[in-house]
């Protein structure tokens, strides 16, 4: 699963209080390498929690083979100007 797609999912359990963010528990992580659309993820963004992103990218980081990248963490996704910035 993509952490962009993760970051949208919510358990719709009956009687779930939290049900957002979901926690993740690795199994098994399939690195595949894809090309990034740069205005995509700047359209995607500021409706991102960026705090669920952060921590999913912790809860898999000891699982990885290569390190993910770190990531700050706070980070102002709804400024578009700031985000065009962003690197690639």
């Amino acid at each position: 699963m993509r952490l962009l797609t993760h970051n949208f999912l919510q358990s719709n359990v009956k009687g779930t209080e939290k049900g957002y963010p979901l926690n993740i528990e690795v199994t098994t992580i399939k690195y595949e390498e894809s090309p990034v659309d740069k205005e995509f993820l700047l359209n995607l963004l500021p409706k991102v929690n960026y705090n669920a992103l952060v921590a999913a990218v912790k809860q898999m980081s000891p699982h990885c083979e290569q390190p993910l990248p770190e990531l700050p963490e706070t980070m102002d996704v709804s400024n578009a100007e700031q985000n065009q910035n962003l690197d690639d």
